[in-house]
C-alpha cells in the first residue's frame, strides 16, 4: 500500500479545489499560502491571470501578536486593498489548507474587513 506524504496529500487537495474554485473579473479568487512563518494572500482574476491585490504577513505590524492574530490583520489589510480597487465579492480558495487556525484567521478578517464570500 503506498502511503502520500503530507505535501502530496495537501497537492491532490488543491489541485480538487482548483477545479471548482475560479475567480473572474466579477469574482475574483483569494488565494492562500501558508508557510511555517508567514502567509500570504493575494486576489487574483483567473480569466486574465492576472493579481490584482496582495498582502503577507512581513507588511502588517505583528508585536505582542501569535500568528493567528497576525493573519487575521493580513486578512484586513487584503480586504482594505482590495476596496479600494473596487473588489468587494471574492470567492476563498484555501489552496489545500484545512479551513481552521491562520486560514481561517484570514478569511476572518477579510470578512471584517469587506469582503463578501
Amino acid at each position: 500500500m503506498s502511503t502520500k506524504t503530507t505535501a502530496e496529500a495537501r497537492a491532490t487537495r488543491r489541485r480538487r479545489i482548483r477545479g471548482k474554485v475560479v475567480g473572474n473579473a466579477a469574482r475574483p479568487r483569494v488565494s492562500v499560502f501558508r508557510s511555517n512563518k508567514a502567509i500570504y494572500a493575494q486576489v487574483i482574476d483567473d480569466a486574465s491571470g492576472a493579481t490584482l491585490v496582495a498582502a503577507r504577513s512581513a507588511e502588517v505590524d505583528g508585536s505582542g501578536l501569535d500568528k493567528t492574530g497576525v493573519a487575521k490583520k493580513v486578512g484586513v489589510l487584503l480586504a482594505e486593498r482590495a476596496r479600494a480597487k473596487d473588489i468587494a465579492a471574492v470567492v476563498f480558495d484555501r489552496s489545500g489548507y484545512l479551513y481552521h487556525g491562520r486560514v481561517k484567521a484570514l478569511a476572518e478578517g477579510a470578512r471584517e474587513g469587506g469582503l463578501v464570500f
